[in-house]
């Protein structure tokens, strides 16, 4: 039996259309709670449930004593082949972002965790979980390991502004060449919960990066928004002589 679409669904779809084909463009601001409760003759938690899903999904945000404003929907590119730091692509497009820390610790390497990031068990490294947003939005879920024989010393207020910059500017480090993968992968409940979205799916690129005397002193799980970003490289082909 097909199931019957929820009617806050149906509101989310309908509004959700007519944001992504102009009719309510950026900056605009939607009906009112009470005017969508009249359009749609629905209840005020119907039309609360619709515009958290439009929110959940980085249409709209609120803003505090006018009402939900659409936002911008151009994709941001992405660039996957440089060894681009997130401070710096924000800085670049001029982007409002906000970096928090959610975890910070030093710890020993396991056998798991060897397997996972490419550091010999053992080792001491920096395991540090950070969220990126977006206009209001969290679109970035970052899970960095640092290998603390490269970085003695790492602070929440360093992983907050810019972990590179401390490490090239502070440290001297020649940070020269990265290994990457990109999958999708499900988002688990508690991506979901940090994330404060329901996506169904995340974009995952895993990153091995070396110093330029080879030493592996980085290992990167970067979870990214599917609707926020898009992934390009720039290719030459090379001219047989």
């Amino acid at each position: 039996m097909k199931e019957v679409m929820k009617k806050y669904q149906e509101i989310f779809n309908d509004l959700q259309e007519k944001i992504t084909n102009g009719r309510y463009q950026a900056g605009f601001l939607l009906p009112t709670e009470k005017d969508l409760q009249e359009q749609y003759g629905v209840s005020r938690d119907t039309v609360r449930k619709a515009l958290r899903l439009l929110t959940e999904k980085g249409l709209i945000q609120k803003v505090q004593g006018r009402g939900s404003q659409v936002l911008k929907q151009e994709l941001l590119n992405f660039p996957v082949s440089g060894l681009t730091s997130y401070k710096e692509l924000v800085d670049s497009l001029h982007l409002n972002s906000q970096t928090r820390v959610i975890d910070l610790e030093l710890l020993t390497v396991d056998e798991q965790t060897a397997l996972q990031t490419g550091f010999s068990e053992g080792s001491q490294v920096w395991r540090v979980l950070r969220t990126r947003s977006i206009d209001g939005v969290i679109s970035v879920l970052d899970l960095d390991y640092l290998a603390q024989d490269c970085v003695p010393d790492l602070t929440k207020e360093i992983a907050e502004n810019s972990i590179y910059s401390y490490l090239e500017g502070d440290l001297g480090l020649d940070i020269s060449y990265a290994q990457k993968e990109i999958t999708i992968q499900a988002s688990t409940e508690r991506e979901r919960l940090l994330m404060d979205h329901q996506d169904d799916y995340l974009v995952l690129i895993r990153s091995r990066v070396y110093l330029g005397d080879t030493r592996q002193f980085q290992y990167t799980e970067s979870k990214h928004k599917i609707d926020k970003f898009q992934f390009v490289d720039f290719a030459r082909r090379k001219h047989s002589l």
